[in-house]
């Protein structure tokens, strides 16, 4: 599919739907756990309908015919074998909590895949630590990467840890309480640490003990159990960063986000600060967000180790600003769906912007910028990013748009909401 991006001034209010991080957090808990659980708000979207299929393999009951509250009822420890392949489609989040979940099988084994951009994303360190505290886990290829074939049981035990990506640590979090024996994890290195607190925040909200020595080290308690529950998801700042960047850049935009949860530990929640930080008309507010067009963007220097998802609506807010936008220490932008540093910039010098890049960020030099065709790759955030620029200078088309299914389906219908101009074309 192609989307087709006019000019266009956004002005109203807007619901963000669920968090992607939370809902399959929230599925993997109440899989695991005994009893019956309802999620509320739930984020309807492929990576979450990806992780009810995984979740429902491996022996859970999960009812998901009422968009608004969907029904858990937990296998507890007793995680069975599914007949076939599960398959998570594009939904790396799944296939890496979904590793260590399934590592607590007691007879026989599960294999993991998904799409071709799943199968190029690295889980080595993950195979390597299910295998140190008792599991089974390969690389179906041998190259560190999906398919993986899996079996338990997982014992627990001590192992060390580096993470490119904080769902390694998040999966063997949510698995090891259920292991037989006591958890230790050294970590070497840790990307988007805030990740990792929801993970504990869920964790603490079961009341799971474990001990964290500053993010470097934990020990998991084994033999405990989940319990049931009943949770309503908070909306997705990731989701928001798309709005809060469109606002501050589309002209005549006033745009009100409502629904967020600022005391909550999603990381993207930074976003607002970062665009407060280049001089945007912003005001933030306990449950809300007002944002106003800011012609006066200025470019500034970001870290974004914390916040990597965000680096493609953030690269497109600073080809709007005046001077240099410097976004740094996010290598790991390079192995998530895509290589979003190198995609992100290929496709704004199509629109004409001067950029750089080094192995872990993209510094955006402003200048006159031109509607183009745009390349998409496949990439939810990426697709969604663009349509940001195709607001503002107009007769932007991008390819591949159908992957904005993946975490944000109402992306368009919502925009569209505001005033945005723009079509999703078969």
């Amino acid at each position: 599919m192609k989307l087709q991006v006019g000019k266009s001034s956004l002005n109203g209010q807007v619901l963000i739907p669920g968090s992607k991080s939370h809902t399959i957090r929230a599925i993997a808990i109440a899989a695991m756990a005994d009893g019956k659980s309802v999620i509320e708000n739930p984020l309807i979207s492929s990576d979450a309908l990806s992780a009810v299929a995984c979740y429902t393999a491996l022996g859970a009951k999960i009812d998901t015919s009422d968009d608004s509250r969907w029904a858990i009822e937990g296998c507890g420890r007793n995680v069975t074998a599914p007949d076939s392949v599960i398959d998570v489609g594009n939904s790396g989040t799944t296939l890496r909590l979904a590793m260590a979940s399934a590592a607590l099988l007691k007879q026989g084994s599960v294999t993991l895949t998904g799409d071709d951009q799943i199968q190029s994303r690295p889980v080595q360190p993950l195979i390597d630590s299910l295998n140190a505290l008792g599991g089974k886990a390969s690389s179906v290829k041998s190259n560190g990467k999906a398919p993986v074939e899996i079996s338990g049981p997982l014992i627990g035990g001590k192992t060390t840890l580096e993470c490119v990506t904080s769902q390694y640590l998040s999966s063997l979090l949510l698995a090891c309480p259920l292991a037989q024996n006591d958890t230790q994890i050294d970590v070497t290195l840790l990307n988007e640490p805030d990740y990792v607190q929801i993970t504990l925040d869920w964790l603490g909200w079961q009341d799971i003990e474990f001990e964290n020595q500053d993010m470097k080290k934990f020990i998991v308690k084994g033999n405990q159990r989940y319990s049931n529950f009943t949770k309503t998801i908070p909306a997705d700042f990731s989701s928001a960063t798309f709005f809060l960047c469109a606002a501050a850049i589309v002209p005549g935009s006033d745009v009100t986000i409502i629904g967020l949860d600022f005391s909550d530990s999603q990381p993207d929640k930074a976003v607002a600060q970062y665009l407060k930080d280049m001089n945007a008309d912003i005001t933030i507010a306990d449950d809300f967000v007002r944002v106003k067009y800011s012609p006066n963007l200025k470019g500034i220097k970001i870290d974004m180790n914390k916040t990597p998802d965000a680096l493609p609506a953030m690269a497109v807010a600073a080809c709007f600003a005046k001077g240099t936008t410097k976004l740094v220490n996010v290598a790991q932008a390079r192995v998530k769906e895509t290589d979003r540093i190198d995609c992100m910039a290929k496709e704004l010098e199509k629109l004409g912007l001067g950029v750089d890049q080094t192995p872990d960020s993209l510094i955006i030099e402003p200048r006159r910028i031109v509607p183009n065709k745009l390349n998409g790759h496949h990439d939810h955030r990426i697709v969604m990013a663009l349509s940001l620029a195709g607001m503002v200078v107009g007769g932007c088309e991008i390819d591949t748009a159908e992957a904005i299914s993946v975490t944000f389906p109402d992306f368009v219908d919502l925009m569209k909401s505001l005033g945005g101009k723009m079509e999703l074309m078969r």
